[in-house]
């Protein structure tokens, strides 16, 4: 018998991972988050903002999955952020490490389940628009899916939200905005954007990057997509930031590498930190 025929129904496992966390935190401030924050690659210098109570790995967690690429610590951190309650999942898992959309998601519901209510999803992107550069900090305005998948797709319970649901403001006006003044509170202006995600794990070719700049992208990774779309499923509100690391193959005439979207990253988390520590307690 394989492994996925072994494992329990999806919410089975959602509710053992849930009850697990729960009890972990126990009478902690944390216990009482409704904001929960997902780290990109390389992002993990944020963290330097968060008064953590409780660190979790997450091979500690039932039926948890596990990430091993450079940059993705794969640790839950409990604890607070300008004194506001925060679950953070310090790295993701992603479909080109072999994982199907319910893995990649499975961290999302669980948030769901535990009461959050405001997600902030970051990432590393390569830059597909003039005028952006490394280490902007872009506020995602909406996303291209062209990974192959919908983390919505199959067996469906209702415990989870709707079948069919709205994805219009994937990810909130009113959000983006907040992100906005609080960049301007800290003296730089935050650009929008569009993301498209991709599966991965080769960086893209000119040519795709030709068309995903005739669609309207401004910025590509590997990641976000799924997580948003469960959240939104979820009835959880989005605000999306994405880090340019890097100019998208063909833009400059240079190679990509994974090294440099880890310098961008590690660079721009002061930033991202101080921008957060202002946002996170203005969220609903």
């Amino acid at each position: 018998m394989s492994d996925e025929l072994k494992r329990p129904p999806l919410f089975e496992r959602v509710h053992a991972a849930s009850t697990f966390l729960a009890g972990r935190l126990g009478r902690t401030n944390a216990a009482k988050a409704r904001v929960g924050l997902v780290l990109g690659s390389g992002l993990g210098g944020v963290t330097e903002q968060i008064r953590s109570e409780i660190t979790i790995s997450y091979r500690e967690i039932p039926f948890f999955p596990g990430t091993a690429v450079e940059g993705h610590r794969g640790r839950l951190l409990a604890g607070t952020m300008a004194g506001t309650p925060l679950l953070t999942l310090e790295g993701r898992v992603h479909g080109y490490e072999g994982y199907e959309p319910e893995d990649i998601t499975f961290a999302i519901r669980v948030l769901a389940v535990l009461g959050i209510k405001s997600l902030v999803v970051t990432n590393a992107s390569g830059g597909i628009q003039e005028g952006l550069h490394a280490g902007d900090l872009v506020a995602i305005r909406d996303h291209i899916n062209l990974t192959g998948a919908n983390a919505a797709a199959g067996c469906h319970d209702d415990r989870f939200g709707p079948r069919f649901f709205d994805m219009t403001n994937a990810y909130a006006p009113q959000l983006r905005q907040l992100a906005a003044r609080a960049a301007a509170q800290h003296g730089w202006s935050m650009a929008e954007g569009v993301y498209v995600g991709v599966l991965g794990p080769s960086f893209e070719t000119p040519a795709e990057i030709r068309a995903f700049r005739a669609l309207g992208a401004d910025m590509v990774g590997m990641s976000t997509v799924h997580e948003v779309t469960i959240a939104r499923q979820c009835g959880i509100e989005v605000l999306g930031i994405s880090c340019v690391t890097n100019l998208a193959a063909g833009v400059l005439d240079q190679p990509l590498g994974h090294g440099e979207v880890m310098e961008t990253a590690a660079a721009a988390s002061a930033k991202l930190g101080a921008l957060l520590a202002t946002v996170i307690p203005q969220l609903p």
